[in-house]
């Protein structure tokens, strides 16, 4: 589905061209850093299914757009459309809860993960869009609704609560929150370009398509110090750049490190930049190019002073942390201080009948299995809840408004 990305690198709109320039417009209006599109030859098509979606009236599995209104409260709204929101669907659409997602048909970072999940239970020869897009179409199955827009408010201290898009208004007497946590960057460059070409943040997803090959970590805390230990059991060398000269890591963890005799330590150093070369391969029945790291252009100290250097790779790790997206629910959800929402049982927040589950809760295992069951567990709890309010199918909800 995704074979490559079109980033909205540069401000300067003259540069692009055609449909590009309408991609670049899509990205702006709907606060999105990135957007994907199934390669350069399609973007003509994609502008054309966007701007005249095709209706299968046959296909009883096909995506339904949210058709509720904006005075009555539905049972449940999830905000997000990851595996965790996704998961959330399934889960409440089979318990009658008729679900609404809503974001971005985006699915989160996974959707950005153009090499194949090779860790998801049950599931061979899928990139991360092809999970995404499977969990979409299981969820819209069992009578998920979508709303495709960006959430720009919440009230949840209401009864009941508000979602806020750009362009709708949703009540819900039931909110799950699964917005996910973002990657820190860099900010270098060809750090966008080698996505899904040897660039990663996920370690324990990606490492083991790297086997046998010489790879770079960038990080100095326990995250760096734990993707350099996974790294090290499969790759032929790990180079692990900081850019301090000691570790912000627990000592524990950091000595582990040092002592390991496949991981060479470059202090004082900082990325430059990535480079790499086009290569290609098949996507389904299509050919497609894409880019392959192939070294990092670090700045360095070897001992005389600063320079520059190519350290040749497969493959470049960036460790050095991630933000959970929660800025639409600050001084309403209880957080800690890094952001990420503090829940208590289960899946449970501060408010009540609101719940958080995946990455926004989670800052130890980030992995797209984790978070869908997290978000099994969040729509169980919702189902619970709402039966306990005595709103839990439509007879009782009718009784209620009587």
């Amino acid at each position: 589905y995704v074979d490559f990305y079109v980033y909205l690198k540069r401000k300067d709109k003259s540069e692009l061209t055609g449909v590009e320039s309408y991609v670049w417009d899509l990205m702006k209006n709907n606060n999105l850093s990135w957007v994907p599109i199934r390669n350069s030859a399609k973007l003509q098509e994609a502008k054309d299914e966007l701007e005249n979606p095709v209706e299968d009236d046959e296909d009883e599995n096909a995506k339904k757009m949210w058709s509720g209104s904006s005075s009555e409260a539905e049972k449940i709204v999830i905000i997000g459309s990851g595996p965790a929101g996704l998961a959330t669907a399934v889960y409440a659409a089979r318990a009658g809860l008729k679900p609404v997602v809503v974001a971005p048909p985006f699915g989160g970072q996974l959707m950005g993960k153009g090499v194949d999940v090779e860790n998801f239970p049950g599931l061979l020869g899928q990139t991360g869009p092809g999970v995404v897009n499977l969990m979409m179409d299981q969820a819209a199955s069992f009578g998920t609704e979508f709303e495709e827009h960006l959430v720009t408010s919440v009230d949840l201290t209401s009864s009941p609560k508000r979602i806020t898009t750009n362009v709708s208004t949703l009540l819900a007497h039931t909110v799950v929150v699964a917005t996910g946590a973002d990657s820190r960057w860099l900010g270098v460059q060809g750090e966008w370009e080698f996505r899904g070409g040897g660039v990663s943040t996920c370690a324990t997803c990606d490492g083991f398509l790297f086997r046998d090959k010489d790879v770079v970590v960038v990080g100095g805390g326990d995250t760096a110090m734990e993707d350099a230990l996974v790294l090290a059991r499969t790759s032929s060398s790990v180079t692990l750049m900081h850019r301090r000269d000691t570790f912000a890591a627990s000592f524990a963890m950091a000595s582990r490190v040092l002592k390991h005799p496949k991981i060479t330590i470059l202090w004082n150093t900082t990325v430059s930049e990535f480079i790499g070369t086009p290569a290609s391969g098949t996507e389904g029945e299509e050919d497609h190019v894409y880019q392959k790291l192939t070294g990092v252009v670090v700045r360095t100290n070897d001992g005389s002073g600063m320079v520059t250097k190519t350290i040749p790779c497969a493959a470049a790790f960036v460790a050095i942390g991630h933000v959970p997206n929660t800025k639409l629910f600050e001084n309403q959800l209880d957080m800690g201080s890094d952001g990420y929402v503090h829940v208590k049982t289960g899946t449970s927040t501060s408010i009540d009948g609101v719940f958080a589950a995946g990455d926004v809760a989670d800052h130890v295992y980030r992995q797209a299995i984790t978070s869908a069951g997290s978000g099994a567990m969040a729509a169980l709890d919702a189902e619970r809840w709402l039966s306990a309010k005595g709103l839990g199918d439509d007879e009782e909800l009718s009784a209620r408004d009587e």
